[in-house]
Order: C-alpha cells, then sequence, then structure tokens
C-alpha cells in the first residue's frame, strides 16, 4: 500500500532471547533459577548468558555453528537455551538417556562444535568421542558441568581438545560486553532437535527464532501463565527445548524451579517448598503422583496448573489428577511442532457434567492454539476434510507458524511431510462436530482384527480404570486367522493382583469384545526419556508370541 515503508522501525525480526533482556530490566532482582542452594536472578542469569555467548565466540563459534548439550535440568541447561543463540549459534540438545554410540551418530550428523555435558553424564560423552575418534568426523570440544559442590574428576583419556574446561570456566572467560548477536532473519535456525525415535530413526528437526518466539507466547497463553509464575521443571528441557517453556518462563519473569531427577516426592515437596504454580509432564509423570504413596503427598499450596502432552491421557488419570488439586491443561503436538500445537480449550458449559464424563472430553486434543493456524483431519490420499461425527478416522494435519523448518540433511523426508501444503502428523483422529479432535492412534498402532479398525488408545484408557493397572499399553499381535488381535502390555501397582482372565474380562465388561485383549503380558513398559512408552520394542515382542489361530485362516 503507498506510503508504507518496511524498515528497522516496524520491523524486527522475532526471537525469543529478547526475553532475557526484558526479564533483566522489569524483574532484575527476582529469583529466576533456583536448584538445591543455587539461586540467581534475572540479572544474573543475563550475565551469565551474555558471558556464556560471548566465551563461545572467542572459541571460534560463529553464527549457524551448531552446540550440543547432554545434561538434565540443571541451571547450565537453562542458560543454554539463551548463551548458545545469544552466540548465534544452534541449540542442539540431546536425550539423556542416549547410549554412547547413538550420541556419536547425533555429534556426527549435527556437525556439533561444542558439547556441553553434565558430570553425570560424562561417561557416555566420553564414551561417543572414543567412537568418533575411529571415524574422519572432527571432534566436538568437550565442557563439563558440574555442580556447585562438585570438583572437576579425574579424566579418562579422551581426543577433546578442551577436556579440561569447565563451565563455569568458560563463562569467566566471556566479557558482559558482547554485542548479543541477533538473527538477520527470524527465519533462522535457533534449534535443532532430534526426534524421540518412537517410530523410527531419529531425525533432526530445525526450529527457526520465529517458531520458538510465537510458541512460547502460545504456551504462555494455553498455560494461562500470569506475570512471575514458579515454574517446576519436570518436562525435560532436551524435549522440544521444554516445550519451548524455557523461553516462556523468561518472557514471564518466573521462577524455573530445576529438578535433576523426576519423583513424585520430588514434585510434592519442591511444589510445596516454592509454591509452585504451573508444572507439564506425560501421562506418566500424572500417573506417578496419583499412585504416590501417602507419605510423599502433600497438601497443594494452591491450585497448581500442569499441561500435559506427548501421549494420550486415559480420563481415569485426568479424573484423579483433579481430586488432587491439579488444573490439567490438555495439549498435543510433536517435535515438528515445537511441542504443543493444540489446547483442549475448556468450556463453561461442561461443568455441569458429570465429573467422569469431564474427564473423557478433557482426553480429548483440542484444537490448535493461537502459534497454529489451522489443524485438520483430512483423508491422506484426497486430502479432504474427514466429516465432524467423531468416527470416521483420518490423519491430523498441522499448518502454520510453530511448524518445523525442515529435517537437518533430509530433503526427502521434508518434502513428504509437507506433501499436500499441511504437516502430516503420522496420527489418526477423529473430529467431533463442535471441532475438538480426538487421537485415535499412530498409523502404525491402529489394530485391525478381522477386518475391524482397534484403536489402541481406547483399549489403553479402559486399562487404566482398572483398579490393580498402573501402567498399560496395547498392540498388535498378528493371528493366521483374525490378521491381528490385541495384546496387552500391563503393569499392576504394589501390593496389587490381577490374573490375564480377570483383565480381559474386564475389558470385555466395558468394551465390544471384539476390541478386548486376547493376550495379557504382565511387564514393566519400554519407555523414552519423554515418557513415551516405546510401542515398537512391544510390537516385536507381541510378534515373537506367535499367532494364537494355530492353522487356521481367515481365506
Amino acid at each position: 500500500m503507498e506510503g508504507s515503508i518496511k524498515c528497522s522501525a516496524n520491523y524486527v525480526p522475532l526471537t525469543p532471547i529478547t526475553f532475557l533482556d526484558r526479564a533483566a530490566v522489569i524483574y532484575p532482582d527476582s529469583v529466576s533459577l533456583v536448584h538445591g542452594d543455587v539461586k540467581y536472578t534475572w540479572k544474573q542469569t543475563r550475565q551469565r548468558c551474555v558471558r556464556l555467548a560471548s566465551a563461545l565466540a572467542q572459541l571460534g563459534i560463529a553464527p549457524r555453528h551448531v552446540v550440543a548439550v547432554l545434561a538434565p535440568n540443571v541451571p547450565a541447561m537453562y542458560e543454554l537455551h539463551f548463551g548458545i543463540p545469544m552466540a548465534g549459534a544452534v541449540l542442539c540438545t540431546l536425550n539423556i538417556r542416549h547410549d554412547s554410540s547413538m550420541v556419536a551418530v547425533l555429534l556426527k550428523h549435527s556437525e556439533a562444535q561444542f558439547l556441553f555435558v553434565d558430570y553425570e553424564f560424562l561417561h557416555i560423552a566420553e564414551g561417543a568421542l572414543k567412537i568418533l575418534s575411529n571415524t574422519s568426523a572432527k571432534l566436538p570440544q568437550l565442557v563439563l558441568i558440574l555442580d556447585h559442590d562438585r570438583q572437576v574428576p579425574s579424566r579418562s583419556n579422551t581426543n577433546s581438545t578442551s577436556a579440561n574446561l569447565d563451565y563455569d570456566s568458560l563463562l569467566a572467560m566471556g566479557k558482559l560486553d558482547f554485542d548479543i548477536r541477533r538473527p538477520e532473519d527470524e527465519w533462522e535456525p535457533i534449534s535443532l532437535n532430534y526426534t524421540s525415535g518412537t517410530t523410527s530413526s531419529p531425525k533432526g528437526v530445525i526450529y527457526s527464532h520465529r517458531g520458538a518466539y510465537l510458541n512460547s507466547l502460545a504456551t504462555i497463553l494455553l498455560n494461562e501463565m500470569v506475570s512471575m509464575p514458579v515454574y517446576l521443571w519436570t518436562v525435560p528441557m532436551f524435549h522440544c527445548n521444554g516445550w519451548c517453556l524455557t523461553w516462556a518462563v523468561a518472557a514471564q519473569g518466573g521462577t524455573n524451579v530445576c529438578l535433576r531427577n523426576v519423583s513424585a516426592g520430588g514434585i510434592f515437596s519442591n511444589i510445596a517448598r516454592y509454591k509452585v504454580t504451573h508444572m507439564g509432564g506425560a501421562p506418566t509423570v500424572l500417573n506417578m503422583i496419583i499412585n504416590a504413596p501417602a507419605s510423599n503427598q502433600r497438601r497443594l499450596p494452591g491450585k497448581v496448573v500442569i499441561m500435559t502432552g506427548a501421549a494420550p491421557p486415559p480420563p481415569h488419570v485426568l479424573f484423579k489428577m483433579d481430586e488432587l488439586g491439579f488444573r490439567v491443561v490438555h495439549s498435543y503436538g510433536l517435535t515438528e511442532t515445537y511441542g504443543p500445537g493444540t489446547v483442549c480449550t475448556w468450556k463453561p458449559e461442561w461443568d455441569s457434567l458429570p465429573r467422569d464424563v469431564q474427564a473423557k472430553i478433557k482426553a480429548r486434543q483440542g484444537l490448535n492454539h493461537l502459534g497454529i493456524e489451522e489443524i485438520d483431519v483430512k483423508d491422506p490420499v484426497t486430502m479432504k476434510s474427514m466429516p465432524p461425527d467423531a468416527r470416521s478416522i483420518g490423519e491430523v494435519m498441522f499448518r502454520g507458524n510453530t511448524v518445523m523448518n525442515g529435517y537437518l540433511k533430509n530433503i526427502k523426508a521434508t518434502k513428504d511431510a509437507f506433501n499436500g501444503g499441511w504437516f502430516r502428523s503420522g496420527d489418526l483422529g477423529v473430529r467431533y462436530p463442535d471441532g475438538y479432535i480426538e487421537l485415535k492412534d499412530r498409523s502404525k498402532d491402529i489394530i485391525i482384527s478381522g477386518g475391524e479398525n482397534i484403536s489402541s488408545i481406547e483399549v489403553e484408557s479402559v486399562l487404566y480404570s482398572h483398579p490393580a493397572v498402573l501402567e498399560a499399553a496395547v498392540v498388535a499381535r498378528p493371528d493366521d486367522y483374525w490378521g491381528e488381535t490385541p495384546c496387552a502390555f500391563v503393569k499392576l501397582k504394589d501390593g496389587h493382583e490381577a490374573s490375564v482372565d480377570e483383565i480381559i474380562k474386564y475389558c470385555r465388561d466395558n468394551l465390544p469384545h471384539y476390541m478386548a485383549p486376547r493376550t495379557v503380558v504382565f511387564q514393566d513398559l519400554p519407555k523414552t526419556s519423554t515418557g513415551k512408552t516405546q510401542k515398537y520394542v512391544l510390537r516385536e515382542k507381541a510378534k515373537a508370541l506367535g499367532s494364537m489361530s494355530k492353522g487356521k485362516s481367515k481365506l
């Protein structure tokens, strides 16, 4: 339009690192980080992050260089979310459950220049460097993160060129007058997040400064997070950058309560000690809370908002969380959507419904949050929207500004994911008449028995409502007659007993008979670090059981 001028006065590339500048001005003396006896203010946190960025630049880190981190939820991990991008580099947080061989693969693929490693995982990092030393890959420099009451440990032999460099020494090198490197283009990468590998080999998902900025604001809104919240870190910061709440808490000048290890006792004690207002976690964390021994439970000092995602929460779990005084915000997303992409926004007219019905509604994935332009359930072939009848299953698809830039060095996978102009999630779901969506399964997890589609999520929800069941996962077991039959893997609560026949009967009493498991296996469930059940492991176990219908054929 005539008269418009795009210039630095009216256009500045979006980046969440500006949240830290603002927090240091508005909340300079407010506590930003707490970890045991360690406390920092927002003024101190910004100074530490500037020094970190300065030191990295002095050591040769240039824009778009990748800097990797292998650490739990400790203050350094939080600071690295700002310090690395402030140096113009790309943050790559690694899953702390990876072994040395996987870390080596990801370091090589990302071409990381540095690897910051927490002392607890030093042996993993050293093992990875040893593997890399036998290849042509350039080795990243190693920086050790110590707890303040620990000394630098004696080193095993590594080929790292800075094996004796520790985090605090690195900060001491930095200058406070460092000129922060802000992105010239908001679509430039801010972080690289590898997928959890629940369905395939991990892929490097590229986040932009723009997407991270917008999704951070979206998480503030969907959590109804007012100024100066107190956030308990039970979500791994390495997972989707803590669902972008690493940056979001800074935007609101909140307090980050760091938790190295997640336990029910630790959750309740920290909530009571710091008057926690917000937290997050996969349904496994919620399950841990509701099944905590009475000796660990404490009365909540106030309502605690907990955002859950990563896997669909069973209604029974949501019901119990509400009874304890938590307000559960159910969100859904993927690594490719910066974590949360939808929210099951509560409607006032649902308040009068029975509590069990409310829990079932809250278990839905809802609608796109304000950072995502649109979400739909489509036929993956025709790309036509499925009818909103709560029955017609299609693939859940996203489009918007908080969808990834793409997969690192994998243009084919990127094009496949964006085929048709939408991001294809690989999740199957339905849409209700009110527009809300509900997941039915991953496309790989749907069970087809005698021509009928069976949602493993629906079967699992019934299993979770059994009084003796702590955790459950359902996969397909190959069958010569039916094609596939449901196979349930169940972990019982401590002190409880249940037989295979009892579990099957319970399911048949609460589900159409064809959906009830025909096989039940009692065992611990294998999980990723973010709480997702590794169903591919269970599918292999179910496959090894063979067919129940020996010698039969449905032809």
